[in-house]
């Protein structure tokens, strides 16, 4: 099973977006898979407002997992994290037309512009894309 595959068979058994991304890349990023659903629960429904979408969300834990130096003292890597952000956030937008769960989902003008699915999937594929080079 890919990492695609794997994301969506965890958001069809109640993972919600966030978690059903992050997840999918526990094992690649050795991290330990009840930690990151935990850390990744608040993330889900646009952040429980419908604000920033829960698989854009899931990127950011990536990205943070694959990049981080993970050096409390003196971190150097937020500047790298941050572009590669920007770029994941750019592809996605040029895919899904926003980053926002409510203009995704429709909820004021009725035009669904992508299902949570389908979010996730090109959540994953950008991640692999980007970080792992696949």
């Amino acid at each position: 099973m890919d990492r695609k595959e794997l994301a969506l068979k965890l958001h069809h058994s109640k993972f919600n977006c966030c978690q059903s991304v992050a997840c999918a890349f526990c094992h690649v990023m050795g991290q330990d898979p009840e930690t990151t659903f935990k850390q990744a629960e608040a993330f889900g429904f646009g952040m429980g407002a419908m604000e920033t979408c829960g698989a854009v969300s899931g990127m950011a834990m990536v990205v943070g997992m694959k990049l981080s130096d993970g050096n409390l003292e003196d971190p150097k890597t937020k500047k790298e994290c941050y572009a590669m952000m920007k770029t994941l956030i750019e592809e996605f937008k040029a895919k899904n037309g926003s980053i926002n769960c409510a203009e995704i989902k429709g909820v004021e003008t009725g035009k669904v512009l992508r299902s949570c699915d389908g979010c996730i999937e090109d959540a994953v594929e950008l991640l692999d894309k980007h970080l792992l080079g696949l």
